[in-house]
């Protein structure tokens, strides 16, 4: 990822983006002294929550919204301009890590997002359906039952498989189906629990999956509404991610202020994809970066230290 065309959009979005402006401003940030990568302000993820965040004026074809929990908290929105753009570059950062896509079958359990509407994480996964060559891709809601067969009819054909879902939702199907699964399947979580269960730091998460399902490796997939790229685990947690997301880690302390790589911290986001919105995301998130651009996701900020950060994007 170049860095003058991460200093060019951050000039183009500082110049076209009110909201991302408005931001940089309160900070008393002239936007010529923004030289390097590390200078650039980062937006506070909750801005997605107040304002629309828009780069020039144009149409959104989608409006994605997150998927929120069961306490009614506010949902963020992320305008779309293009579909087309969002899934080809959704490919590519699967394909980067686990080649094509159409050589999976891809199982979806992903009941919340599929009821609340509008989700970018339903939007990606219908279209590795679509692209898939095995008809037996597909989301099952709470179809448990049906779910179980279709695993076993994979297992019995040796269909490269993955059944990718919200976190409580396998925790609930391992609970009534769980089993040791032959090897052609693989199980990737997509985080959250929603409010449908107790939150668990990810590695215990994935010792029960790994119990449930018989597996040495749980898969993880690092995405949100806020942003139009991803990352994935295919082991260990640690995360590899798109050729169009770059990650860095702030200081919890300090939001402009950087950590060696090693150091836990929180994490900024560099997401080029975002090039109509905003491609400088501060998100709430706790993690590591290490010198090859791997990451690790070790928890979440606290509500005060959160809400700190928020108090910058809800000023009018």
């Amino acid at each position: 990822m170049q860095t003058q065309t991460i200093l060019d959009l951050f000039l183009q979005q500082y110049r076209y983006n009110p909201t991302y402006q408005q931001f940089v401003n309160l900070l008393n940030i002239r936007p010529e002294w923004v030289n390097t990568v590390e200078k650039i302000p980062f937006l506070p993820i909750a801005a997605f929550k107040h304002h629309e965040i828009q780069t020039l004026s144009w149409h959104a074809e989608t409006v994605f919204q997150s998927s929120g929990t069961t306490d009614n908290t506010q949902r963020s929105r992320h305008l779309l301009r293009s579909r087309i753009d969002y899934q080809q570059n959704a490919l590519k950062g699967f394909e980067s890590v686990y080649g094509a896509v159409e050589n999976y079958c891809f199982l979806a359990l992903l009941p919340n997002y599929l009821s609340q509407g509008n989700s970018s994480l339903v939007f990606m996964v219908n279209h590795f359906i679509e692209k898939s060559k095995y008809a037996e891709s597909g989301f099952f809601l709470y179809d448990f039952e049906r779910l179980d067969a279709t695993l076993r009819h994979c297992e019995l054909n040796n269909i490269p498989t993955f059944l990718i879902g919200v976190s409580y939702a396998l925790l609930d199907f391992a609970e009534s189906y769980g089993r040791s699964l032959l090897d052609n399947i693989q199980i990737m979580e997509t985080g959250g629990m929603k409010g449908r269960r107790r939150e668990l730091p990810k590695m215990a998460l994935h010792q029960e999956l790994k119990q449930a399902f018989g597996k040495t490796q749980i898969h993880s997939e690092y995405g949100m509404t806020e942003l139009l790229s991803q990352a994935y685990a295919p082991k260990d947690g640690i995360f590899q991610p798109s050729p169009s997301l770059k990650v860095l880690i702030r200081d919890s302390s300090d939001p402009l202020q950087y950590l060696p790589n090693g150091k836990t911290g929180c994490i900024n986001l560099i997401d080029l994809a975002n090039k109509d919105t905003c491609a400088f995301i501060a998100t709430d998130d706790l993690g590591r970066l290490y010198d090859n651009g791997q990451f690790e996701v070790l928890g979440r900020l606290d509500a005060a230290e959160i809400r700190g950060c928020n108090l910058l994007v809800e000023t009018n």
